[in-house]
Protein backbone atom coordinates (compact mmCIF):
# COMPACT_ATOMS: atom_id res chain seq x y z
CA UNK A 1 0.00 0.00 0.00
CA UNK A 2 1.38 3.18 -0.93
CA UNK A 3 -0.02 6.90 0.28
CA UNK A 4 0.91 10.01 -1.06
CA UNK A 5 0.48 12.57 1.82
CA UNK A 6 0.00 16.49 0.74
CA UNK A 7 -1.17 18.81 3.54
CA UNK A 8 -3.77 21.06 2.48
CA UNK A 9 -4.77 24.33 2.71
CA UNK A 10 -7.85 23.06 1.00
CA UNK A 11 -8.60 20.17 -1.29
CA UNK A 12 -11.51 18.80 -3.29
CA UNK A 13 -12.47 16.33 -5.63
CA UNK A 14 -14.90 16.78 -8.46
CA UNK A 15 -16.70 14.46 -10.84
CA UNK A 16 -18.56 15.09 -13.80
CA UNK A 17 -18.00 18.79 -12.85
CA UNK A 18 -19.86 17.66 -9.61
CA UNK A 19 -17.96 18.38 -6.35
CA UNK A 20 -18.38 15.47 -4.46
CA UNK A 21 -15.58 15.65 -1.53
CA UNK A 22 -14.32 19.02 0.24
CA UNK A 23 -11.98 19.83 3.08
CA UNK A 24 -10.06 22.88 4.78
CA UNK A 25 -7.03 22.43 6.49
CA UNK A 26 -6.02 18.58 6.69
CA UNK A 27 -4.35 16.07 4.04
CA UNK A 28 -5.08 14.93 0.75
CA UNK A 29 -3.93 11.15 0.56
CA UNK A 30 -3.83 9.37 -2.64
CA UNK A 31 -3.90 6.10 -1.88
CA UNK A 32 -2.84 2.92 -3.87
CA UNK A 33 -2.81 -0.73 -3.77
CA UNK A 34 -0.75 -3.20 -5.23
CA UNK A 35 -0.64 -6.59 -6.13
CA UNK A 36 1.44 -7.36 -2.73
CA UNK A 37 -1.97 -6.31 -0.72
CA UNK A 38 -3.63 -9.04 -2.63
CA UNK A 39 -5.87 -11.71 -0.30
CA UNK A 40 -2.83 -14.56 -0.58
CA UNK A 41 -0.44 -11.94 0.55
CA UNK A 42 -0.60 -10.46 4.07
CA UNK A 43 -2.83 -7.76 3.62
CA UNK A 44 -1.79 -4.29 4.91
CA UNK A 45 -2.28 -3.01 8.27
CA UNK A 46 -5.02 -0.26 7.47
CA UNK A 47 -5.74 0.41 11.03
CA UNK A 48 -2.32 0.99 11.52
CA UNK A 49 -1.81 2.76 8.54
CA UNK A 50 -4.74 5.28 9.65
CA UNK A 51 -3.45 5.94 12.90
CA UNK A 52 -0.19 6.59 11.92
CA UNK A 53 -1.82 9.27 9.45
CA UNK A 54 -3.94 10.66 12.94
CA UNK A 55 -0.97 10.73 15.23
CA UNK A 56 1.73 11.88 12.50
CA UNK A 57 2.94 15.24 13.58
CA UNK A 58 3.32 17.41 10.05
CA UNK A 59 1.40 20.90 11.29
CA UNK A 60 3.59 23.58 12.73
CA UNK A 61 3.69 24.70 16.13
CA UNK A 62 3.82 28.76 16.51
CA UNK A 63 7.65 28.30 16.40
CA UNK A 64 7.60 26.26 13.02
CA UNK A 65 8.33 23.05 14.55
CA UNK A 66 6.29 20.27 13.08
CA UNK A 67 4.96 19.56 16.49
CA UNK A 68 0.80 18.89 15.63
CA UNK A 69 -1.19 16.25 14.31
CA UNK A 70 -4.15 15.98 12.28
CA UNK A 71 -5.97 14.85 15.00
CA UNK A 72 -4.53 17.87 17.34
CA UNK A 73 -4.98 20.32 14.72
CA UNK A 74 -8.75 18.87 14.15
CA UNK A 75 -8.03 18.69 10.38
CA UNK A 76 -9.58 16.90 7.97
CA UNK A 77 -8.40 13.96 5.56
CA UNK A 78 -9.47 13.68 2.02
CA UNK A 79 -8.85 9.91 0.51
CA UNK A 80 -8.92 9.65 -3.05
CA UNK A 81 -7.92 5.95 -4.78
CA UNK A 82 -4.65 6.38 -6.68
CA UNK A 83 -3.94 3.13 -8.63
CA UNK A 84 -1.26 4.90 -10.24
CA UNK A 85 0.97 5.06 -7.56
CA UNK A 86 2.15 1.81 -8.65
CA UNK A 87 2.67 2.32 -12.19
CA UNK A 88 5.98 1.63 -13.88
CA UNK A 89 7.53 4.22 -16.47
CA UNK A 90 10.97 2.35 -16.55
CA UNK A 91 10.98 1.36 -19.65
CA UNK A 92 9.52 2.93 -22.90
CA UNK A 93 6.82 5.44 -23.09
CA UNK A 94 3.81 4.19 -21.71
CA UNK A 95 3.57 3.84 -18.30
CA UNK A 96 3.01 -0.25 -16.63
CA UNK A 97 0.31 -0.66 -14.12
CA UNK A 98 0.58 -4.56 -13.80
CA UNK A 99 1.71 -4.03 -10.07
CA UNK A 100 -1.62 -2.51 -9.10
CA UNK A 101 -4.33 -4.72 -7.08
CA UNK A 102 -7.16 -5.58 -9.16
CA UNK A 103 -9.96 -3.37 -9.30
CA UNK A 104 -12.63 -5.37 -7.11
CA UNK A 105 -9.74 -5.71 -4.40
CA UNK A 106 -8.31 -2.63 -4.33
CA UNK A 107 -11.97 -1.26 -3.65
CA UNK A 108 -12.52 -3.16 -0.74
CA UNK A 109 -9.14 -2.16 0.97
CA UNK A 110 -9.69 1.33 0.31
CA UNK A 111 -13.30 1.04 1.82
CA UNK A 112 -11.33 -0.51 4.87
CA UNK A 113 -8.76 2.11 4.69
CA UNK A 114 -11.59 4.85 4.98
CA UNK A 115 -13.43 2.85 7.48
CA UNK A 116 -10.44 2.65 9.77
CA UNK A 117 -9.55 6.47 9.24
CA UNK A 118 -12.90 7.25 10.73
CA UNK A 119 -12.48 5.14 13.34
CA UNK A 120 -10.17 7.77 14.64
CA UNK A 121 -12.46 10.43 14.93
CA UNK A 122 -11.12 12.14 12.05
CA UNK A 123 -13.55 13.70 9.84
CA UNK A 124 -12.67 12.15 6.29
CA UNK A 125 -14.19 12.59 2.95
CA UNK A 126 -13.57 10.49 -0.55
CA UNK A 127 -12.64 10.32 -3.39
CA UNK A 128 -15.08 7.87 -5.77
CA UNK A 129 -13.47 4.31 -7.19
CA UNK A 130 -13.37 3.72 -10.78
CA UNK A 131 -13.87 7.55 -11.40
CA UNK A 132 -12.57 9.78 -13.68
CA UNK A 133 -11.36 12.69 -11.13
CA UNK A 134 -10.63 15.99 -10.73
CA UNK A 135 -8.27 16.90 -7.54
CA UNK A 136 -7.73 19.97 -6.40
CA UNK A 137 -5.29 21.17 -4.35
CA UNK A 138 -4.00 24.39 -2.43
CA UNK A 139 -0.60 22.37 -1.12
CA UNK A 140 0.48 24.29 2.42
CA UNK A 141 3.94 23.85 2.46
CA UNK A 142 4.18 22.55 0.27
CA UNK A 143 4.64 19.48 2.25
CA UNK A 144 4.70 15.98 0.74
CA UNK A 145 5.47 12.90 2.09
CA UNK A 146 5.31 9.26 -0.01
CA UNK A 147 4.37 6.56 2.83
CA UNK A 148 4.48 2.44 2.39
CA UNK A 149 2.57 0.17 4.30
Amino acid sequence: MKILLQRAARAEVAVGGETIARIGRGVLLLVGFGREDGDENAPPDLARAAEKIAQLRIFPDEHGKLMHSLRDTGGAALAVPQFTLHGNARKGRRPDFTAALAPDAARAHFEEFVAALKETALRVETGRFGADMRVTLINDGPFTLLMDF
